[in-house]
Parts: structure tokens; sequence; C-alpha cells
């Protein structure tokens, strides 16, 4: 069963214990269970940090501090963390940073103002992305004044 659950998509060490927590088992067949998936490969915290980082960037459109703190709070080790967000190239990050910039920036009406940059700024901290490049993507907007 655990398995299956692990074969649909790749899952951590959290995601499983918790699964296991859920259908009241006992802490030692919880360590036995892990142990079983961890030696059969089913269980691999470096492909679930790499998969978890490509999801979430390409189609949540995650920057990478947003994806770091919720593999933190996955309990992922940092050296996996940052093997995961290694799986980001630099062109594709500054590119969905610039598109997700751009959309907003529709979204609220196309019009530069001082609220307007505040919201956009605050929209893309809030997605995960950098501080250095979010004021770099929006001083570069097309519409933006120089």
């Amino acid at each position: 069963m655990l398995e299956s659950y692990c074969i649909y998509q790749d899952r951590c060490h959290a995601e499983v214990a918790q699964k296991l927590k859920s259908i009241h088992m006992i802490p030692a067949a919880i360590q036995k269970i892990t142990l079983h998936l961890l030696e059969n490969n089913f269980l691999n915290e470096e492909r679930y940090a790499k998969s978890f980082t490509r999801g979430k960037h390409k189609i949540n459109k995650w920057g990478r501090r947003k994806i770091e703190n919720e593999l933190i709070g996955k309990d992922i080790s940092l050296f996996n963390i940052k093997t995961g967000l290694q799986e980001i190239s630099e062109e594709e990050y500054q590119e969905n940073l610039t598109k997700l910039a751009e959309k907003k920036l529709n979204e609220l009406g196309g019009r530069v103002s001082s609220e307007n940059m505040k919201k956009l700024f605050t929209y893309l901290f809030q997605k995960g992305y950098e501080t250095d490049l979010v004021y770099g993507v929006i001083g570069n907007l097309p519409s933006a004044e120089k």
C-alpha cells in the first residue's frame, strides 16, 4: 500500500510518517516501514527535493525562497534542498519572474503608480522571489518609470 503511495508521487519522510500515523500505526511499525521504503528506493529525499522544486517552480511559479522554506518545513536536509534548487535554470527563473511581474501589472490595470508597484513587489515577494531580483524586474518593466 505505501509503496504505491510513494510511486504515485515522490514523498518525503514526513509525509510518509504522517500517512502512517493517520492510519494509527505504532512508532515501531512506522520506523520499520520507512526503513523498507528507503532500502527499496521508494523513499528518496534528494529525488523528492528535485521533483518538488521543479513542480513548484514550473507549475506554481514559486521563487527559491518559498521553495526552500517549504522544504525546510518538511525536514529536508540543507544539502538536499541545495541539490533540489539546482534544478532551476537561471534563465528560466528570470523568465518566470518577468512574466509574473508583467501579468500582475496588467491585472492591476497596467498603470504604473507607487501603490501598484508596492502591490507588485508584495506579490512577487510572497511568491518567494529575492528582493534584489524583484526590484530589478520591476525597474525594467516596459511601463515602469525610470
